[in-house]
């Protein structure tokens, strides 16, 4: 018996799947013997289990001789598939998912290995040591390819830094199978915020010129968009809607178009992107 799967039974289901999974994660096969599919299914398991080396465990219940199991954890056809973690059932998958499928079932429940030097590299960056933050999450992707998150916090690490081909090309490798589709979109568009922010440094200069000539809907425009690449984004919105207010056909409905990138980077329950909402639609009509 593989080192880390087991069976367990009416007998020991407690002790060995709800008190082990408030240790570390437990998937529990139900299956029978005449089941063609659960044949299948169970050695991707157990090689999955011994390949992961007690990052999680695998119990086998036969569901013929423990119907009680069965019946308390809703099994209703099999081979199923329950996962436990703080002794509570958190997941589920039915039938005999090809390998792939079944390991990204289990990296969703499973802490990566890489997950302490993403957060070495989270109080690096906090610090203001950026490259060793680099360092970090990049030993991070090394370890765990397919860490998703220690990839976005590299994305955004070298967006900061003006590295946007290099940011572009990260994003793109996680790209639509991505399962922070939100957190994705987010730098998408925070990266399209950055590539168009002016170059000064000093937003002085385009406040001066807006005092001089309120109708300087260049200088508006550029103020906007060096405050969001300063996540200074109450400002930028600001800006823009009195841009939409004053000349909305401005470069192409430039005002409303870095609103919506705004909306989408913030996210539709933040409170700036409510009273904005609103404050766009009326302007609009």
């Amino acid at each position: 018996m593989p080192a880390f799967s087991f069976d367990a039974s009416v007998a020991d289901f407690d002790q060995k799947v709800v008190e082990l999974s408030r240790r570390v994660p437990v998937l529990v096969d139900f299956w029978a013997p005449w089941c063609a599919p659960c044949r299948a299914l169970k050695p991707v398991l157990e090689k999955l289990a011994k390949e992961y080396q007690g990052r999680f465990m695998l119990a086998k219940v036969n569901s013929d001789e423990n119907q009680e199991i069965a019946a308390r954890y809703n099994v209703r056809s099999i081979p199923a598939v329950k996962a436990f973690a703080g002794g509570e059932l958190v997941d589920e998958f039915m039938g005999a998912l090809p390998e792939g499928r079944v390991r990204e079932f289990i990296d969703s429940l499973v802490p990566s290995r890489a997950e302490p030097l993403r957060s070495q590299a989270e109080a690096a960056r906090g610090r203001g040591d950026l490259d060793a933050s680099r360092r970090l999450l990049l030993e991070a992707i090394a370890l765990d390819p397919r860490h998703e998150a220690a990839r976005l916090d590299l994305v955004e690490l070298l967006a900061d830094a003006g590295e946007f081909d290099q940011s572009h090309r990260l994003l793109d490798e996680v790209g639509d199978r991505a399962r922070d589709g939100a957190r994705v979109s987010a730098l998408r568009a925070r990266l399209a915020l950055l590539q168009n922010a002016p170059p000064a440094a000093d937003a002085t200069q385009f406040e001066a010129r807006l005092a001089a000539d309120a109708d300087d809907h260049e200088a508006c425009l550029a103020l906007a968009k060096l405050l969001a690449a300063r996540q200074d984004y109450a400002g930028a919105l600001a800006q823009l809607l009195q841009l939409v207010h004053r000349d909305r056909s401005f470069a192409d409905d430039a005002g409303r178009r870095t609103m919506i990138q705004i909306f989408d980077l913030l996210g539709s329950d933040h409170d700036l992107v409510r009273q904005y909402r609103r404050e766009l639609a009326a302007a609009l009509n």
